[in-house]
Formats: C-alpha cells, sequence, structure tokens
C-alpha cells in the first residue's frame, strides 16, 4: 500500500473513525489485489470482515436421494489457490472481475444489484473446469460443493425433479460455491428426438429452478460437451469460460508453477522440454511431472533432471495409447 493510505489509516484509527478506516482499509486491499497480491489481500478482507464459518459449523446435512440413499451434493473445505492455476487471459479476466464482485457484494447489494451467480465451464476433460470451481471457492472463503449428476438422475418417475428441488434449497441455506458437474446430462436439447420425456421434463425443471434461484451460492456448470446442450440453457449464465488445453506460453508458467521448489539442473526457459508438452490437458501435465518428480526421489537423486521429465512424458504416451485401445 502506498504511504499516503497508510498514513490515513493509522490515523483513522487512533482517532477511532470506525467508518473512514473500513473505507481505507478497502482502499488499501484494492490496491493489493491491482498487484495480483491475492493472499495478502484475502487476509486483510478475513481480518477486516471477520472469517466466514467453515461448513464445519454449519448444520444443514447435505441432502439424499430417497431412494440409493446416495448424497446428492459433496461439500468440501477448498485449498486450491489461484496462484496454482495458469488460465488463459480471457478467463483470468472474468475469474478476477468475479472475485472482486463477492468481496464487494454487499455495497453491489446496496445498490440493488447483484454479483454473477451462473457460470457455465466448457471444455475437454482436464483442462481445469473443476479445478477452476476449488479455486473461486478457496478465494472466497466458502464451502465448496460438487453435484455429482450420476447421483441426482433416477430412475423413478420424477425424482430426478426432486432431487434437484432438495440441492437448490439446501444451497439456499447455506452460501458456497456449487459444481454442478457433467450437466449436459441435466440440460440435452429438448428437440432430441432419441430422448424420452422423463429427460425433457428433467430440463425443464432445471431451467425453472435456474430461474427461480435467487441465494447467495455461486452456481458452476460444466460440461465436456457443451454442442449438446439446450439452447435455452444458454441465456441461463451470466458468464461463458472456454476451457482448453494449455498454449506453448502456458505450458511454461505451469512448469514453472509446479516445479517451483524442486531443485533441477535445468531451466525451464533455456530448455525445448516445454514443447514436448504440446497437445496435452492441464491435468496430464499435472500427472506427467509428478512422476518424474516421485523418480527423481525414489532413485536418491538430488536434482530433476530433463531425462525424469522425458521418461514421465514416455509413460504419459503409453498410458494413453492404452486407453485409446481399450
Amino acid at each position: 500500500a502506498s504511504g499516503k493510505l497508510l498514513r490515513q489509516l493509522i490515523k483513522t484509527g487512533i482517532e477511532g473513525d470506525v467508518e473512514a478506516f473500513r473505507r481505507i482499509s478497502e482502499e488499501v486491499i484494492r490496491e493489493e489485489r491491482k498487484k495480483h497480491h491475492h493472499l495478502l489481500a484475502n487476509d486483510l478482507e478475513k481480518i477486516l470482515y471477520g472469517r466466514p464459518k467453515s461448513f464445519s459449523e454449519n448444520h444443514f446435512q447435505p441432502p439424499k436421494d430417497k431412494d440409493r440413499g446416495l448424497l446428492l451434493i459433496h461439500v468440501l473445505q477448498p485449498i486450491r489457490r489461484l496462484e496454482e492455476v495458469v488460465f488463459s487471459d480471457e478467463n483470468f479476466s472474468i475469474i478476477e472481475e468475479i472475485l472482486t464482485e463477492y468481496h464487494y457484494e454487499e455495497r453491489l447489494r446496496s445498490y440493488g444489484i447483484l454479483p454473477t451467480n451462473r457460470l457455465l465451464f466448457c471444455g475437454p476433460p482436464g483442462c481445469g473446469k473443476t479445478l477452476t470451481a476449488e479455486v473461486i471457492a478457496s478465494e472466497l472463503g466458502r464451502p465448496f460443493g460438487i453435484v455429482r449428476i450420476d447421483s441426482v438422475v433416477s430412475s423413478l418417475l420424477g425424482e430426478t425433479a426432486a432431487n434437484l428441488r432438495k440441492i437448490f434449497d439446501y444451497i439456499s441455506n447455506i452460501p458456497m460455491v456449487v459444481l454442478f458437474d457433467e450437466f449436459d446430462a441435466l440440460a440435452k436439447e429438448r428437440a432430441d428426438q432419441t430422448e424420452h420425456g422423463e429427460i425433457k421434463r428433467v430440463v425443464n425443471a432445471t431451467l425453472q429452478m435456474l430461474d427461480d434461484y435467487h441465494g447467495r451460492s455461486l452456481l458452476i456448470a460444466a460440461t465436456n460437451h457443451e454442442t449438446i446442450l439446450d439452447i435455452a440453457i444458454w441465456r441461463r449464465f451470466e458468464e461463458v469460460l472456454i476451457f482448453d488445453r494449455p498454449n506453448i506460453e502456458q505450458i511454461r508458467r505451469l512448469l514453472e508453477i509446479k516445479l517451483r521448489g524442486v531443485r533441477r539442473d535445468f531451466e525451464i526457459s533455456e530448455t525445448d522440454i516445454v514443447h514436448r508438452f504440446k497437445g496435452l490437458s492441464h491435468a496430464d501435465i499435472e500427472r506427467i511431472l509428478r512422476r518424474a518428480v516421485k523418480q527423481m526421489i525414489l532413485s536418491g537423486e538430488e536434482f530433476l533432471k530433463e531425462r525424469h521429465i522425458i521418461a514421465a512424458l514416455q509413460r504419459e504416451e503409453a498410458r494413453q495409447k492404452r486407453i485409446k485401445q481399450g
């Protein structure tokens, strides 16, 4: 923070001017966010506003499917942070804007404006959709709820819509970040002639519940198959984020983040190793790097070498070949 702000902050604190102290504190936090000092900004906000209750302090139990007894939503305490993830510039800009909206949610509401609360994540598996949802929950200090669609969809007539209603009732009571994984199972194109009437009723119920939801949870729907979504679904989401395999620059940044603190005998910027990861997903790259570091440790070597990474890459290529062959 600038010297001017710090002097004003100390002065208002000594004088006991609570309103001015809060206003200047918020300005300090904004300044730190502009510098991308997100951890510091988050800590300052927790001091200023108080740490939100953890999920364990809440008394609402997650709902279950009546027929099978399965949990309809799994609630976790998120641990991944913004600094651990590599985003496209466009996605990072959207995420930063959403985080800012929620950090100043009460101010927005005082003007009758609500923060963005419906996001749609599209893209192939392993490209960061679930991770990004967890990061948003972590940055907001909220519980992270994951709705597994296979536990929601029931063979009993009308039970799927009832399960959805239980979920929406639940997340209305506890502000959290909720990820509806494999959302296309609930929102397939109703004009598809191969689908039966129950699926169409489920899509209608999903649309209605999205329209009627006015709680404080942030809803995120994720799909690997955006092309089969019903056209009406797209209008329900305020922002759509497209996730794809990382480009060369994003791969380089990802390697630097994941190998931070690992002793190695090469510089990422001075090797062509980055290009060998081209075409792989974020999850693939993380898995390869974990394997390479494990090999270094188990072989008793002190430094990670390029040959560890190349061997791990070859293992991954063989793994993916086996998967394709079934």
